[in-house]
């Protein structure tokens, strides 16, 4: 995380000047600044922040967005990614919008990235210890489906009462015979508090476990700011006879024949052909370049689905409304 930023200066190059680096105030920065620090150094407690209007309606990354405009720097290199793709609106959308504020470099390598922003997904390809993960958060209270009360939960806790969470898997084994929360799965963070790691689904749960990168969580609407810092124990919960498990499929992605990420099921056709792909488009695309395919990739109606990309390059911002 970078401590200093760039003024507004006349002489950078791909960014509008008519804006401070990265958009936010500096008075502001600071602000979100000293709430990541005690969200680090309480892992999991949630920190509120006077959130400020963003360019954008909120449940759009708000929360995220103000986090990674705190924390950039000239020299990062920004990567976005939404439910694991780089080329969805929500990321084209703030990749562009940072490359326009802070002229800073973007990729679509997870490798590559020094600040990687993402909503619902943690990239396949493992992080490290000089990499920042920001995550788009709608709802961070994860006591919320059990108590709508915003007094009851901080009193819940500060008590660590939390017996109310297992109560609610309890009533999924009791239904469905096992637990059928598959997204937003609550765990336990450095054996205190119990976060919600946002919609992520429950395959990713695991890779936040003694993590070397340092993970951030902004809710805009909410207002809440937490962190899993680096190499913390993260625990979803479970019971002793119903272990957490990760979801398994019986096909391999299509494309690159990979087994081992998380996958979606695409509809081919009005007949209903399906085919599972990699939800992490980078994984995917760096499995093809090494020669690695799957049984759909020579099909050539999806040709067009492996075609080579180019993967880091100076964003190409909007035009300036200035200079119309």
């Amino acid at each position: 995380m970078h401590a200093e930023t760039a003024t507004v200066r006349e002489t950078d190059a791909g960014r509008d000047t008519g804006y401070n680096f990265a958009y936010l105030d500096e008075q502001t920065k600071r602000m979100i600044r000293r709430a990541i620090l005690k969200a680090v150094a309480i892992p999991g407690y949630q920190v509120p922040f006077a959130g400020r209007e963003m360019p954008m309606p909120y449940g759009w990354g708000t929360g995220g967005i103000q986090l990674s405009a705190s924390i950039l720097g000239p020299d990062d290199v920004f990567k976005v990614i939404d439910q694991g793709a780089d080329d969805t609106t929500n990321a084209v959308s703030i990749r562009r919008f940072f490359a326009m504020m802070a002229g800073v470099e973007t990729t679509e390598k997870t490798a590559e990235a020094s600040v990687i922003q993402t909503r619902h997904r943690i990239p396949e390809t493992p992080l490290c210890e000089d990499q920042i993960m920001v995550y788009q958060v709608p709802i961070p209270e994860p006591l919320r489906w059990v108590e709508p009360r915003e007094s009851e939960t901080r009193k819940m806790h500060a008590l660590e009462e939390y017996g109310v969470m297992h109560v609610q898997l309890y009533e999924d084994i009791a239904r469905h015979g096992r637990i059928a929360t598959n997204f937003m799965y609550p765990v336990t963070v450095n054996g205190r508090y119990i976060m919600s790691p946002s919609p992520i689904p429950k395959f990713d749960n695991p890779k936040l476990h003694m993590s070397p990168a340092l993970h951030l969580f902004g809710a805009g609407r909410e207002k809440r700011i937490y962190a899993v810092p680096p190499y913390t124990s993260v625990r979803s919960l479970d019971f002793e006879d119903h272990p957490f498990v990760v979801e398994k499929w019986d096909a391999c992605c299509g494309l690159c024949g990979a087994r081992d990420s998380y996958l979606d099921e695409v509809v081919l056709d009005d007949a209903g052909e399906r085919m599972f792909v990699c939800s992490d488009t980078d994984y995917c695309a760096s499995r093809r370049e090494q020669g690695l395919l799957g049984p759909m990739a020579a099909r050539d109606d999806i040709a067009e689905l492996t075609g080579q990309r180019s993967q880091t390059r100076q964003e190409t911002p909007w035009p300036n409304p200035k200079n119309r």
